[in-house]
Parts: structure tokens; sequence; C-alpha cells
């Protein structure tokens, strides 16, 4: 199957925000699962930034907190694909509020696809609410596995 083109001749991206929750763990899942069929390419987006009020660390080094969420990424990636990552997907670790940085991606991406981490049964978390209130893509929040058998939390 030939893979499909966007309207500005680009191969279609899937991209989705990954944070190490079992949500985010499924939403890889789903994300591989839609793009094999459309020939889309899947970003693994994680994002990670300095919390507030740690001015002390930025005199010290920030790497801990990069370092911490590339562990993040690859351990999500291992835990949804095994060691063999498909081809088609593709691993991205960018500094910055994850809201802010998956919004932005929106404008260049085919779908967007988040997790579910709100305390309500349809709520999704702040990440999600922003995205699905902001994105300039399609937007698909995703359940853990537990979530959808458990009915929620």
């Amino acid at each position: 199957m030939e893979p499909a083109v966007a309207v500005d001749g680009t191969e279609p991206r899937i991209i989705v925000g990954v944070d190490g929750s079992e949500a985010s763990v499924a939403a890889l899942r789903t994300a591989l699962s839609l793009a094999e069929p459309l020939g889309a390419a899947v970003e693994a987006w994680t994002c990670w930034d300095v919390p507030a009020g740690y001015g002390l660390y930025l005199a010290v080094g920030i790497d801990g907190f990069e370092y911490a969420a590339r562990q993040q990424l690859e351990q999500a990636l291992a835990t949804a694909f095994g060691q063999e990552k498909p081809a088609r997907v593709r691993g991205r670790l960018l500094r910055g509020a994850p809201a802010t940085q998956l919004v932005k991606a929106s404008r260049d991406a085919s779908l967007l696809i988040v997790g579910r981490r709100g305390h309500g049964s349809f709520v999704p978390g702040s990440v999600g609410m922003a995205c699905v209130s902001h994105a300039h893509c399609p937007v698909l929040v995703v359940h853990s596995g537990e979530e959808q058998a458990g009915g929620g939390a």
C-alpha cells in the first residue's frame, strides 16, 4: 500500500503526547494501529521543563530534568512496542509546557492523540483539555486499558 500524502505533499503525521502514564502507552498503541493503514508517521512527544520555583537548579544545571524525561519516553515506547520499536514510530523530546508544545505541533499534524488523565469519567486532564480546546487538527483522547475495564478513574 502506498503511503498517504497530505494536501501539502507531506507524509501524514500522528503526534502522541507521552507522559509515561498507562493512558499515554495506550495512546501510542492506538496511534500505530491508525497510522499503518493511513501510511502515517507516528511521533511520540515527551515535553519537559524546569518546574516553577527551581531557580537554583538553573544555576546548577537542568540535565536531570531532561534525562528523566528521556527515560520516561524510552520506557513508554518499550512498554508500548517492546524492544523493537516500529519503523514508522519516532520519539521526540522537547523542552516546554506539554499543552503549549502539543497545540503548536497540531498545526502540522493530521491527528493529535493524548491519554486521558482527568478524574471524571469523560473529562481529560489539563493537557488533554487544552489540546481538545485549542488544537488545529482532530484530537483523540484515549483511555488506558485499566480505565476502560474498570469504568473510570
